[in-house]
C-alpha cells in the first residue's frame, strides 16, 4: 500500500504465525503499516508482534482466534469494533490442507476447512468492506491455490474451498473497483519449505505440478500487485504455463491426471 495511509489504519493478517502469513506480516511492517495479526497460537503472535514493533517502529495488535470455527469471522470484527480499531487492508491468508479419499477423511475437519477457506473470508469481507467503501479506499488480497484452477482428487474438498474462493473474490473485485477498493487474488502453486519448517498448506499442495517458489516472492509480487490496482495473480512462469495447458482439455480429463498424481499409495 502506498506510504500515504493514515496512522490510525492498520493491515489485518490472519494466518499471520506462519507461512505466507508470517512473511506478508514482515514484508507489510517494512512498509511501515501497522497490523492486526490473527492466528490460533498467542505465543507466535506474541513473539512475531514484539519482533515488528522492535524493527519497525509500528503498532501490532494480535488476536489469538481459530477462524475455522463457526462464527469466528463475526467475533474478530466485533472484537476489532470494541477496540476501535480501523482496517483496510485485508489479507485472507489462513488456510490448511488434508490429502486422502474425501469419505475416509474426517468430516469435522473438513468442515473447519469449509469455514476458514470460505465462511471466514466472507464474513470478515463483508463486514470491513463497508468502511473502506466510504473512505473510497482500501485493499483486500485472497490467497487462493493453484488447486483451485482443477479439480483435484484426494484433496476434493480443499481444491473446490479454493476455486469458491477464487470465483468469489475475482468477482468482487469488479464490484468494489469503482469505489476504490483493490483486490487481488493470488493463487501460488507449490511453495518451498516455509523459513519456519512448517508449511499449513503443504499437504495438498504437494503433488500439484507448478514450479516450486519461495514464500518472499510470492508475497512480494502480490503486494506490487496490489500497488498497481489489483488483479489475479500466478505467481510463476511453469504456473502460468500449467493453468493456460490444462483449459485445452476436457476437466474430466485433467481431474483423472491429477489423481494419477497425487493418489495416496494405501488407496
Amino acid at each position: 500500500m502506498p506510504s500515504t495511509v493514515p496512522n490510525d489504519q492498520y493491515a489485518l493478517v490472519t494466518g499471520a504465525s506462519r507461512g505466507l502469513g508470517r512473511v506478508f506480516a514482515q514484508a507489510l511492517a517494512d512498509r511501515k503499516r501497522n497490523l492486526v495479526l490473527v492466528a490460533r497460537s498467542e505465543e507466535k503472535l506474541a513473539a512475531l508482534a514484539e519482533q515488528l514493533r522492535t524493527r519497525n517502529g509500528i503498532l501490532v495488535e494480535i488476536f489469538p482466534l481459530d477462524l475455522a470455527v463457526p462464527g469466528a469471522g463475526q467475533q474478530l470484527v466485533k472484537q476489532l469494533n470494541d477496540r476501535k480499531l480501523k482496517i483496510d487492508l485485508l489479507v485472507n491468508n489462513a488456510g490448511f490442507g488434508v490429502q486422502g479419499e474425501f469419505r475416509k477423511l474426517d468430516l469435522n475437519r473438513q468442515l473447519e476447512m469449509i469455514h476458514l477457506h470460505n465462511t471466514a473470508v466472507v464474513e470478515l469481507t463483508y463486514l470491513l468492506l463497508p468502511a473502506m467503501v466510504d473512505q473510497r479506499q482500501g485493499g483486500i488480497i485472497n490467497v487462493s491455490s493453484m488447486a483451485g484452477m482443477q479439480p483435484a482428487p484426494y484433496a476434493t474438498l480443499y481444491s473446490a474451498t479454493k476455486s469458491f474462493l477464487t470465483t468469489f473474490s475475482l468477482a468482487l473485485e469488479r464490484e468494489v473497483g469503482r469505489h476504490g477498493i483493490r483486490v487481488v487474488t493470488v493463487c501460488p502453486g507449490r511453495l518451498k519449505a516455509a523459513p519456519q519448517g512448517e508449511e499449513p498448506e503443504e499437504v495438498a499442495r504437494k503433488k500439484f505440478p507448478g514450479g516450486e517458489q519461495a514464500h518472499e516472492d510470492v508475497v512480494d509480487e502480490t503486494l506490487k500487485m496490489l500497488d498497481k490496482g489489483g488483479g489475479l495473480l500466478i505467481p510463476g512462469f511453469v504456473n502460468k504455463f500449467a493453468n493456460v495447458v490444462q483449459r485445452f482439455f476436457p476437466r474430466r480429463l485433467v481431474a483423472k491426471g491429477i489423481g494419477k498424481l497425487s493418489r495416496p499409495k494405501n488407496s
